[in-house]
């Protein structure tokens, strides 16, 4: 199949969209489309599941009976092939007002399945510590609770930011436990797609899913991955795009009404001031002291297979500087590891200081240096 490129702009013409004349500007970058069904009950076709095995295919094979259509919002897109007369609708036209190209990314959503909602058993108490920072998400709480009664005093875009480990993704979870709101959780490096316009296409997605099941939490981990100053984004190629529809939702010109977007970063001084300014509030994530490292062992300790010999409170002193995740990948699990590799019945101090001493090696840290 060859395809001709499109003129920069032109008047089409397509009976697969419901308006009969669309004047397009530009070529789509991407497109979304979830499957909609047909116009008439059809008992015999059950086609509710659509799923793509190919995505490369599924653009070849769409693009082929689409190219030229209009890519507006809201409009409608029927296959003439393999499921004739049924529809797709436009989730998102990336830019809107466009028209499909030789270069669109076409995506299919599936509607009984949302890989970025996340489900979470976590309590704010199973986040140790962070007492400014669970503080502070009584103002999230409050709003979610009552979006209607904030309006204009929302707050919207919350920055998470210190070092990584320290419970930050878990914070999240646990405030839409407790608040019983739909989490969607995603990684900024997950929006770097294989075509131009992939990712600016899958933030509109994601903000259309929340906003459909609001009251609800947008976690965006690692934002510096595309949120980076101008003065680095050279050196990792330009994401201009997705950032410029992330902020675009950021800004609230869609009606965004019950969604908390957060976003997390262990770099805040890196970030882009036209990202960082969009967020009206920022809360800072600290490594735990001994009284707070003492109740992670705790919380811990409980659920190893084997005994551990030393307290907690040697454990606690031992490990200044550790965050939450590393007193357990790092201290506990490790150590867990040698003493089963050595067959021992229990954690010993060795075990544990084998572990400590593997850390500072792969830290480049002198074994004294939280001493």
């Amino acid at each position: 199949m060859r395809l001709n490129k499109l003129p920069k702009e032109q008047v089409v013409h397509s009976p697969n969209v419901s308006i009969a004349s669309v004047k397009i500007k530009k070529e789509a970058k991407a497109v979304v489309v979830e499957g909609a069904g047909f116009p008439f009950k059809l008992p015999f076709m059950d086609v509710s599941n659509l799923e793509v095995n190919n995505k490369e295919l599924f653009e070849i094979y769409a693009k082929e009976q689409w190219f030229g259509s209009p890519a507006v919002e809201g409009n409608y897109l029927f296959d003439q092939k393999i499921i004739p007369d049924f529809g797709f609708k436009i989730i998102t036209a990336y830019p809107n007002n466009s028209v499909i190209g030789e270069n669109t990314s076409i995506i299919l959503l599936n509607n009984n399945e949302d890989n970025l909602k996340i489900e979470s058993n976590l309590s704010l108490d199973d986040v140790i510590g962070q007492g400014k920072a669970k503080a502070k998400c009584k103002v999230i709480m409050k709003y979610l609770d009552d979006p209607e009664k904030f309006a204009d005093w929302a707050p919207r875009n919350i920055l998470f930011y210190g070092v990584s480990g320290t419970g930050k993704t878990m914070l999240a979870k646990a405030l839409s436990n407790e608040l019983d709101v739909s989490l969607y959780l995603i990684k900024a490096t997950n929006l770097i797609g294989d075509h131009v316009g992939d990712g600016a296409a899958s933030i509109h997605d994601l903000f259309e899913k929340a906003g459909k099941n609001s009251p609800s939490v947008i976690f965006i981990d690692e934002i510096d991955a595309i949120g980076l100053h101008r003065k680095y984004q050279s050196i990792r190629g330009d994401v201009s795009e997705i950032v410029n529809a992330l902020l675009t939702e950021m800004d609230g010109i869609s009606n965004n009404e019950g969604i908390v977007t957060i976003a997390a970063t262990n770099n805040p001084e890196q970030l882009d001031y036209g990202i960082r300014s969009r967020f009206e509030d920022e809360f800072e994530f600290t490594l735990p002291d001994e009284k707070e490292r003492r109740s992670i062992f705790n919380k811990y300790i409980d659920t190893l297979p084997i005994p551990i010999k030393p307290t907690t409170k040697q454990l606690a002193k031992l490990t200044k500087g550790f965050s939450g995740r590393d007193i357990k990948e790092k201290v506990l699990k490790s150590s867990l590891h040698k003493a089963i590799s050595e067959e021992a019945d229990e954690i010993s101090m060795e075990h544990v200081n084998y572990a400590l001493s593997n850390y500072y090696r792969e830290n480049n840290s002198p074994k004294n240096m939280f001493a």
